[in-house]
């Protein structure tokens, strides 16, 4: 049984220096202005018999805005952040320099008392690998980036270390096709 599954990443909720670990604040106005001018070229997706998403507000309402009516789905929350969650990247680095290269470096590291990035992957794996099995299934789902990035590690069967190294923009899609432990990636474009 093999099914297609593609991946949208949540509309903008803050700038890219505004961001902050477990961030759950709703689309900002030019997030939710991007949905609006995405929505007609993306909702073919609506179609899909299945449509999911991430936990999160900016997830929900990005799946609202596009016409999908997701279901949420508790095992799409992004990385558990621990007692980082609602600081900045900079903020961290001035108070736990050593946590913060510990974390990048070693993917099994959690020095914020969350999720490590290898905890993480396989959780979002262990929910792909989970899909219902019916042949030819189509399934959208809406997630935070890292939660896509997570997702496309796994489905890869990349080296955590490469987390890093992708970049996942605002409302891009991404299939993957296949079934549990068998996945192929396929990049969409215009």
């Amino acid at each position: 049984m093999t099914f297609r599954l593609t991946l949208v990443a949540a509309g903008r909720s803050s700038s890219r220096l505004g961001e902050r670990f477990g961030d759950d604040r709703p689309l900002d106005p030019e997030g939710r202005l991007a949905a609006e001018r995405a929505a007609p070229a993306l909702l073919p997706l609506a179609a899909a018999e299945l449509r999911y998403c991430s936990p999160s507000t900016r997830s929900r309402e990005t799946g609202d805005v596009l016409g999908f009516t997701p279901l949420v789905q508790l095992a799409l929350r992004d990385c558990d952040m621990g007692r980082w969650a609602g600081r900045s990247l900079a903020d961290v680095m001035a108070r736990e320099p050593a946590e913060v290269d510990a974390w990048l470096g070693d993917p099994r590291s959690a020095p914020h008392g969350g999720e490590s990035l290898h905890a993480f992957i396989m959780r979002i794996g262990g929910w792909l690998d989970t899909r219902p099995a019916e042949d030819h299934a189509k399934m959208v789902a809406v997630a935070d980036p890292g939660v896509v990035r997570a997702a496309l590690m796994y489905a890869i069967k990349a080296p955590p270390h490469c987390y890093w190294n992708v970049d996942v923009r605002p409302l891009s899609t991404v299939t993957l096709t296949g079934r549990a432990g068998e996945w192929r990636l396929r990049v969409d474009g215009t």
